[in-house]
C-alpha cells in the first residue's frame, strides 16, 4: 500500500473512531490544530490553482473534511459534558476569542454563524448550482466547436481528444460540486445544533452534578460551548470560503492574486478618481484629514506609476514589433512550414463566408464533419482533415476544391438562392437563372426563397447552397480517395485490426507483404469505389494468395472475388434483374494476347485502331444502358477484368467493370448488348 493510500485511510478511520471512542483532551487539541491547518491548506490551494480541474477531487475532499470536523465536534461535546475539560484549544478559543465574556463570545459566535450560513454557504450553493447547469447546457456547443476546429485543421486528433476529456471532467466536477455544497450547508446547521446541546446539557450537568448555581454553570459551560463552536465553525468557514472561491474562479491563464490585482488596479484614471475623492473627503468633511489625504495620495501615486509603466510597455512593444516580425521572417522553420501541403482544401470567396461562420448561422462545418463520417461508413477509410479557408482573390460566390495543393474543380453558388433541378419528368417550367450543378454537371436553375415551395410542388429537386458544396466535396473525395490513402493511414488500419486479429496481421505483414504493397491493393479497391471496411476479409484473402504472387494487381482481383457479396450488394439490387453489357470472347482474347509481363508489372500493347474500335463499340452499348436509366456495368471474365478496366479508364468515366467471379449466385442479370469492336 502506498503512503498516500495509508494516509487517507487513517484520516477516515480516525473520523469514524472519534464518533465511538472517547479521546483524551491532549489528543483532541492535536486533532483540532490539525483540522485548522487542513482548512488553511485547502483555502490557499483553492486560491492559487490556475483552474478548477487542478482540484478535481475537491467535492470528495469536502466530504472527508466535513465528517472529520463533525467527529471532532462530537468528541469535544463528550469531554465538555463528561469532564468539563475539553482541552487547551477549546478553552482558549472560548476565553481569548470571546474576551472571557459570555455575552461577547456569544455575539461573536452568532455573527460568525450568520456570515457563514447566510452569506458564504448560501452564495456558494447557488453559484455551484448555476455553474453546473450552464456547464451541462454548454456541452453540446463545446463538442461541436471541437469538431469544427478538428475539421478545419486548427487542432490535431490528440488535442481534440484531450479537449473532449476536459469537457467531461468539468461537467462531472461541477455536477459533483452542486451536490457537495449541500454538505457544507448541513455542516453549519449541525454545528448550531451541537452548540445548543452543549450549552443546555452543560448547564444542566453543572447545576445537578457539580452543585453550581445557574449563573456559574452558564458562565463556565457557556464559554466552553462558545470555544467548541468557534473552533469548529472557523475551519468550516474557511472551507466554505474555499468552495466559493473555487466555483467562482474564472481565470485559467494565471494565479488568482495576480489577475485580481491587475484587474482591480489596472486602470490609472480609476485610481485618479478614487484618490481625488479620498483627498476631498479629508479636506472638506470633518473626517480624519491626515488619514484620508494619506490614502488619497497613495491612490494618486499608484495611478501615476501604472500610467508610466503602461506607456513604457507600449513604446517597447512598438519598437519590438518590427524586430519580431523581421526575426519571424528570418527564422528557417518558417520556410519549412511552407512546404507542408493540406490533403484537401476548400477555398471560397467572401460571399460564402456566412455559410462557414457558425456565429452567422452557417452549418458548413457540421456538414464537413458528416462528410468524413459518411465516407468512413461507405468506403471504410478515414478522410484527412478538410481545411476550410477564405480567399479574397476568388469571386465572391466562387469556391475551389484542392487536392494536395492543386485545384481539381471549382463551383459557383448564389448565397441567398436555391438550386432547382428537373429530375426528368417535370413539364412545368419556372423562371430563374440557368446554371449547372457542379458535382454532376446537370442543368439547373437558381431560384429565390419565394419560389422554393412552388418548385417543390412541381417535382423539382431543390437544394440549398451548403448542400451543393457538401455534395461536391463528397464526390471529389470519393474520386480521389485512393491517392489520399497514405502509408500512415494504412498503418493505422493495420494496428486497429491487430487489436482483434493479431495472428492474421502478424502472418501477413511484414512476412508476406510490406505496408506499401498492402497500400497499393487498398488503393486499387478504393479507385473503383469498393469499400475496404471489411479489412478482415481483405487480409484473409491476401494472406492466402500473397505466398504465390506479389503482383498487387492480381492480388486485388483475388480480394475483389472475396468481397463478391458486398460488390453484388453495391451494384446488383436484390429481387431485381440488372441490365448489363458483356464482352465478346474474341475481344477478351485480343486483350489477353496484347498483355506484356515485365518485372514492373503487366501492361497492354494493343493496336490503337483496335483500341478505338473497342471503345466505340463500348460507347454504343453503354448508350443503351443510359437510355434505360441503368448504371454503366460491363461483365467480363475474371482474368480480363483488370486489363479491360485499364484499357477504358482514360476514355469512359464512371464505368463499372465486374467479373463473373465477383457476382453472387442469386443475382439476376440481363445482357442488353455485347462489346465487339
Amino acid at each position: 500500500m502506498k503512503k498516500s493510500d495509508l494516509g487517507v485511510a487513517v484520516y477516515l478511520l480516525c473520523a469514524i473512531l472519534f464518533f465511538i471512542i472517547p479521546i483524551p483532551n491532549f489528543l483532541l487539541d492535536a486533532m483540532l490544530a490539525f483540522n485548522i491547518g487542513m482548512a488553511l491548506m485547502i483555502l490557499f490551494t483553492s486560491l492559487f490553482v490556475k483552474e478548477v480541474l487542478d482540484m478535481s477531487y475537491f467535492p470528495t475532499l469536502l466530504l472527508f473534511t466535513t465528517i472529520f470536523r463533525i467527529s471532532l465536534n462530537v468528541s469535544s461535546t463528550r469531554l465538555i459534558l463528561s469532564t468539563g475539560n475539553p482541552g487547551n484549544v477549546v478553552e482558549t478559543f472560548g476565553k481569548f476569542v470571546g474576551g472571557n465574556n459570555l455575552i461577547i463570545g456569544a455575539i461573536v459566535f452568532i455573527v460568525l454563524v450568520i456570515v457563514q450560513f447566510v452569506v458564504i454557504n448560501k452564495g456558494s450553493e447557488r453559484v455551484a448550482e448555476v455553474t453546473a447547469r450552464f456547464t451541462l447546457d454548454a456541452m453540446p456547443g463545446k463538442q461541436m466547436a471541437i469538431d469544427a476546429d478538428l475539421n478545419t485543421g486548427a487542432i490535431t486528433d490528440q488535442q481534440a481528444k484531450e479537449r473532449r476529456e476536459k469537457i467531461q471532467q468539468e461537467s462531472s466536477f461541477f455536477g459533483a460540486m452542486d451536490g457537495a455544497t449541500k454538505y457544507v450547508k448541513g455542516d453549519a446547521t449541525a454545528g448550531i445544533i451541537i452548540t445548543m446541546i452543549n450549552l443546555v446539557g452543560g448547564t444542566v450537568l453543572g447545576i445537578l452534578e457539580q452543585g453550581l448555581d445557574v449563573m456559574s454553570a452558564l458562565q463556565r459551560y457557556g464559554l466552553l460551548t462558545i470555544g467548541d463552536g468557534l473552533v469548529s465553525q472557523i475551519p468550516s468557514m474557511l472551507i466554505s470560503l474555499a468552495t466559493g472561491i473555487l466555483v467562482t474562479k474564472a481565470s485559467k491563464e494565471a494565479d488568482f492574486s495576480s489577475v485580481l490585482i491587475k484587474q482591480l488596479f489596472g486602470i490609472p484614471r480609476v485610481l485618479y478618481m478614487v484618490g481625488g475623492t479620498m483627498v476631498a473627503l479629508g479636506v472638506v468633511t470633518p473626517l480624519n484629514d491626515l488619514l484620508f489625504i494619506a490614502f488619497g495620495a497613495a491612490f494618486l501615486i499608484t495611478g501615476r506609476n501604472i500610467s508610466n509603466t503602461a506607456k513604457v510597455e507600449e513604446i517597447e512593444e512598438t519598437v519590438e514589433s518590427p524586430e519580431n516580425q523581421a526575426e519571424e521572417i528570418r527564422r528557417p522553420e518558417n520556410v519549412v512550414s511552407l512546404l507542408s501541403v493540406d490533403p484537401i482544401e476548400l477555398e471560397f470567396g467572401y460571399g460564402i463566408i456566412p455559410l462557414a461562420d457558425v456565429n452567422q448561422g452557417g452549418d458548413l462545418l457540421d456538414r464537413v464533419i458528416m462528410i468524413r463520417r459518411q465516407v468512413a461508413l461507405e468506403l471504410g477509410t478515414v478522410v484527412p482533415i478538410i481545411r476550410l479557408r477564405d480567399n479574397i482573390q476568388l469571386n465572391p460566390n466562387q469556391y475551389i476544391i484542392k487536392i494536395k495543393g492543386i485545384q481539381v474543380t471549382e463551383g459557383e453558388i448564389l448565397f441567398d438562392h436555391y438550386m432547382a433541378m428537373n429530375p426528368g419528368y417535370v413539364e412545368e417550367e419556372i423562371s430563374g437563372i440557368p446554371t449547372f450543378e457542379p458535382s454532376f454537371h446537370l442543368p439547373a436553375i437558381w431560384i429565390t426563397e419565394s419560389q422554393r415551395e412552388r418548385a417543390e410542388s412541381f417535382g423539382y429537386t431543390v437544394v440549398d447552397p451548403p448542400s451543393i458544396i457538401a455534395t461536391h466535396i463528397t464526390e471529389v473525395i470519393k474520386e480521389h480517395i485512393a491517392e489520399l490513402l497514405t502509408r500512415q493511414d494504412v498503418n493505422n488500419l493495420v494496428n486497429n485490426l491487430k487489436e482483434s486479429n493479431p495472428v492474421l496481421v502478424e502472418e501477413l505483414t511484414p512476412k508476406l507483404m510490406g505496408l506499401g504493397e498492402i497500400q497499393k491493393v487498398l488503393q486499387n479497391l478504393l479507385r473503383e469505389q469498393i469499400s475496404i471496411r471489411d479489412l478482415l476479409t481483405i487480409f484473409e484473402c491476401l494472406a492466402d494468395h500473397a505466398a504465390t504472387t506479389r503482383d498487387t494487381d492480381v492480388l486485388t482481383e483475388y480480394v475483389r472475388q472475396a468481397l463478391k457479396r458486398s460488390i453484388s450488394a453495391k451494384y446488383f439490387p436484390a429481387n431485381e434483374t440488372t441490365s448489363v453489357v458483356t464482352l465478346d470472347p474474341k475481344v477478351e482474347q485480343d486483350i489477353m494476347s496484347s498483355v506484356k509481363q515485365t518485372e514492373q508489372g503487366a501492361y497492354l500493347t494493343m493496336d490503337p485502331e483496335r483500341t478505338k474500335a473497342i471503345i466505340s463499340s463500348l460507347e454504343e452499348e453503354l448508350a443503351k444502358l443510359e437510355n434505360l436509366g441503368k448504371n454503366p456495368i460491363v461483365i467480363t471474365s475474371p482474368i480480363v477484368r483488370m486489363y479491360f478496366m485499364k484499357l477504358t479508364e482514360d476514355y469512359v468515366k464512371d464505368l463499372i467493370v465486374v467479373s463473373y467471379n465477383e457476382i453472387d449466385s442469386n443475382v439476376e442479370l440481363q445482357s442488353v448488348g455485347m462489346v465487339t469492336g
